[in-house]
């Protein structure tokens, strides 16, 4: 009974879909007597069939069909099992409020293109940041602005990305690769088809998690494009001045003249400094605030 009821429970583990699958084929045998693949494929798919099998939950009945192993203990085990949702079924859809910021993020990404809408978010962020910029050097000006992001990045991937749902993903492609492996090494075609027709089902899921993954980066790039918009434009068409340094100096790179000069290959001082800021400010930020960007299993 205890090992029937871990079997059952590393079932509702894989999500509601394989409990309902395992009731369905129990009711079938308590009518029946036994089991076959044709008395239940119009309710269950081939991959869940042959994880009941592979579970030991359905055992040959010597060429007859297929019957429940432990019969009360799986009915037993069923009525006190908590299925977690499955992937298909959790709220992966955006809002409202998550369809206009993507249709804002795509507006301002005109920007780079368009030098009056450059000028129109520039001139408007400069009555913010013009008095920072006026009070210390631009190049801390760009420090403060990509530890300002840094900090609303993280801070955005945590809240607004399901942990969980990636987690379980990912695990659930884990687990297939070993049974596909187990299967490959006992020389278990059959399994090995089943195994095939599972992956595809869970191919389809792969529109729902990514939409997880990129909902968090439309937040982050309606913050982070106005910024970069506003550097652009104190650079390209306000002509920031390098200040009273006589040259910038950038790590492992050395002094350079302008914020246009390149510095490495075709990218410019401004925008390796950014990213040089940026990428330190990050890491620091997630340390001291704990703040988690990927799934643990």
């Amino acid at each position: 009974m205890a090992r029937t009821a871990q079997k059952v429970d590393e079932l509702a583990a894989d999500g509601e879909s394989m409990t309902d699958a395992l009731s369905t084929v129990l009711a079938v045998a308590d009518e029946q007597g036994t089991v076959t693949w044709s008395d239940v494929s119009d309710e269950l798919t081939s991959g869940q069939w042959g994880r009941l099998i592979e579970k030991g939950l359905l055992v040959d009945a010597g060429g007859a069909g297929f019957v429940v192993e432990d019969p009360d203990g799986v009915r037993d085990a069923l009525d006190e099992a908590e299925p977690e949702p499955d992937a298909d079924d959790k709220d992966t859809s955006w809002t409202t409020w998550d369809k206009l910021a993507a249709v804002g993020v795509v507006g301002l990404f005109l920007g780079y293109s368009q030098q009056g809408i450059r000028g129109a978010i520039g001139g408007v962020l400069d009555l913010a940041l013009g008095p920072l910029n006026g009070m210390v050097p631009f190049y801390i000006t760009i420090l403060i602005l990509s530890m300002l992001t840094g900090l609303y990045s993280s801070l955005m991937m945590d809240y607004l990305m399901d942990q969980d749902l990636m987690a379980e993903y990912q695990q659930r492609q884990q687990d297939l690769k070993e049974r596909r492996k187990a299967a490959k090494e006992r020389g278990d075609d059959e399994a090995l088809d089943r195994l095939q027709d599972e992956q595809m089902q869970m191919m389809s899921e792969n529109a729902g998690v990514f939409k997880q993954q990129f909902r968090p980066m439309v937040w982050i790039m309606l913050l982070t494009i106005p910024v970069f918009l506003w550097l652009y434009w104190m650079v390209f068409d306000v002509g920031v001045a390098v200040g009273g340094d006589t040259a910038i100096v950038l790590p492992l790179i050395g002094g350079l003249g302008t914020w246009t000069t390149s510095a490495l290959g075709p990218v410019q001082a401004w925008l390796v400094w950014y990213f040089i800021c940026s990428m330190g400010f990050n890491q620091i930020i997630r340390k001291a605030l704990h703040v988690q960007t990927s799934p643990t299993s």
